[in-house]
């Protein structure tokens, strides 16, 4: 994996520069993640990146907002296993940026990994098995899947404008997921997904999704190829295993900004050690 840093080439430069945007784009398809530094950026700025890079911007409903744009990253102190960034969700971002305007002092390392390098090291039994479309199962409370249906329906734009309709408009919208409405407002979700997939923004097989990642906001996952056939937590293991020899770590300064390709590069982090640091996230599709 490079490890692709892009530099203001003059004082004050805007991250939005067309010659920026283009490099994010390029180090995007080539390795599948950028890192900007001494750009300096503010909120706004950042926030106006995302736009520039993302024709559609989506939230994480069990996250607060910072503004428009981009939210806070709060996950507790503790390590957070490599994942797709929302990718349990029926829309999963195309790609995800993270700003540090205050950087930790010790820990709080930000991990990224390749899936391309991961399939590259699976054996074939692992890439046999990975390879097959598979269900993951949670329930989600009614405040959670009602702030998501209200970012993703174009009709709506708040959770208290959620109707049946809407719910059934949405069901339909997405082919790959079905959901049980429950008594108390909450739902049974389920999505089919492909735990090794080709990157939209550049192609590629990799092994990029969530099952290695954290459910710090959300009720455990269970997933499974089939009715009878669940995947264990020995495997989840072993996978998990396997992405750490292909993991890196940015160690953030004051004012980073990361920018991944949310299809191809699972990220994490180590444990918060520094409670000062700040991280915010936007996200997108393409």
């Amino acid at each position: 994996m490079s490890y692709n840093i892009i530099r203001p080439t003059a004082e004050g430069q805007p991250l939005t520069e067309a010659p920026v945007v283009a490099q994010i784009r390029s180090y995007l398809y080539e390795d599948g993640w950028t890192l900007l530094r001494g750009f300096r950026p503010d909120m706004a700025q950042f926030s106006a990146l995302t736009t520039a890079l993302c024709r559609k911007i989506t939230f994480d409903p069990a996250r607060d907002y910072s503004d428009a744009n981009t939210q806070k990253v709060d996950a507790g102190t503790g390590p957070i296993g490599l994942h797709t960034e929302n990718g349990n969700t029926p829309v999963c971002p195309d790609i995800v940026a993270f700003y540090s305007p205050v950087a930790a002092f010790e820990g709080s390392q930000t991990t990224v990994c390749d899936g391309r390098a991961v399939y590259d090291a699976m054996n074939d039994a692992q890439k046999a098995r990975w390879q097959r479309d598979m269900i993951v199962e949670r329930y989600l409370p009614e405040q959670l899947w009602k702030r998501y249906l209200a970012n993703e329906h174009p009709a709506i734009s708040h959770p208290d404008e959620v109707t049946p309709r809407h719910v059934e408009e949405f069901r339909a919208a997405v082919p790959n997921q079905d959901f049980d409405m429950l008594h108390d407002g909450g739902i049974n979700y389920r999505l089919k997904v492909a735990p090794v997939r080709g990157s939209a923004l550049s192609g590629g097989q990799g092994f990029a999704n969530a099952v290695l990642g954290p459910s710090h906001n959300y009720a455990p996952p269970r997933y499974r190829f089939s009715d009878d056939d669940l995947v264990s937590e020995d495997e989840i293991e072993e996978m998990r295993a396997l992405a750490e020899t292909c993991t890196h770590e940015i160690n953030w300064q004051d004012g980073d900004i990361a920018v991944l390709d949310n299809t191809r590069i699972m990220h994490g982090r180590r444990a918060i050690v520094d409670t000062n640091r700040q991280l915010f996230i936007g996200m997108g599709n393409v």
